[in-house]
């Protein structure tokens, strides 16, 4: 299987976040994808390869061109108008304001743009971030091109932004940019499978009115799990796509055997679909020991789930996605890998 990688998303780097009751380091660091590089290399998984440049016309498919043109700017408006250090929102258009009108200033519109205070920016941020992209574009195309199976490591990660905002570390969906870039090829069906601990309440929004993409999420219940406010089990779908969005939330404490059964049925329902590809969203911090999150899976259970989605039998593009345990997120997202390569 071969690994699409870029070093600029390192750029991204030294950012702090708004957490529950502090301003914090950013948990989402440069060694996420350094550790699972070196392990890539180790288990000799396959080339590791450069991406190629793309423009943005792909992300504009799935997201609006205002914020993907507003993403660039972001830190440059930063620096113009005096502030320093991480670039950050604190204010966001809840219900009731307006959020039809852009404000003028940057500090406002990191707000207008986002849903939290997690998707922040430093000097090198946006560079990473259309590397990520680039990566996600690149590794797509391997998979159209006839290969059974690509890696496209990507960071930052993408599943957390929608059509017009970013948060949860995410800036540009990249499983929804592939998902969409493969439609705009010639596939007919799509299905996305998001085996992170945290909902893709992004991709989740993207595509809930289609039924060209089928989107299957497996995650932290989100009546007491961030992101909270997408998730539930009765969202399914609206108009063209009611039935083609399904979540799986599961309680704390989740380990192997109960996750697992979730597993089974999102498997058996994307099968049902008869996807031409299958996107997964591939984040592993469903592990024990990860530091943000409340499930219970061993390192051994990784190789497992490679082992099941192979059975599915169809061209797979896995995107990197969230793990916070980073000693461990080498072994834990490329064994996934080595477990659909049966190796």
């Amino acid at each position: 299987m071969k690994t699409v990688y870029s070093p600029l998303h390192a750029g991204h780097a030294g950012q702090m976040e708004l957490v529950t009751s502090a301003i914090v380091p950013g948990f989402e660091k440069p060694s996420r994808a350094e550790f699972i590089k070196a392990r890539v290399e180790s288990e000799k998984l396959g080339p590791i390869i450069a991406p190629v440049e793309h423009d943005l016309a792909a992300a504009k498919r799935v997201h609006r061109a205002d914020y993907i043109d507003f993403l660039p700017t972001v830190w440059p408006q930063w620096i113009a108008e005096g502030h320093a250090g991480t670039a950050m929102p604190f204010t966001w258009p809840t219900r009731g304001l307006r959020g039809d009108v852009p404000p003028k200033r940057i500090d406002a519109l990191l707000g207008y743009y986002s849903f939290d205070g997690g998707a922040t920016f430093v000097e090198g941020t946006w560079a990473a971030i259309k590397s990520s992209f680039d990566v996600a574009l690149t590794a797509a195309g391997l998979v159209k091109d006839g290969e059974r199976s690509a890696f496209a490591l990507c960071r930052p990660p993408g599943h957390h932004a929608g059509a017009g905002f970013m948060g949860g570390y995410c800036y540009i969906n990249n499983a929804a940019v592939a998902a969409q870039w493969f439609r705009d090829q010639g596939a007919k069906r799509i299905s996305i499978l998001d085996v992170d601990y945290h909902h893709g309440n992004g991709t989740q929004e993207i595509f809930y009115d289609r039924a060209d993409v089928q989107v299957l999420n497996l995650h932290g219940d989100p009546m007491v799990e961030y992101p909270f406010f997408l998730g539930h089990a009765d969202e399914r779908g609206a108009g063209a796509g009611e039935g083609f969005n399904l979540n799986y939330p599961m309680p704390f404490g989740t380990g192997w055997d109960a996750w697992n059964v979730s597993l089974e049925d999102a498997c058996a329902r994307l099968a049902a679909y008869a996807p031409d590809i299958v996107v997964v969203s591939l984040g592993v911090d469903t592990f024990e020991k990860d530091p943000i999150s409340q499930f219970k899976l061993k390192s051994l259970d990784y190789p497992k789930i490679g082992q099941r989605i192979a059975k599915l039998g169809l061209p797979t593009l896995f995107v990197q996605e969230g793990g916070y345990a980073v000693e461990e997120i080498g072994i834990n997202a490329v064994g996934v890998l080595t477990g659909f390569e049966d190796r």
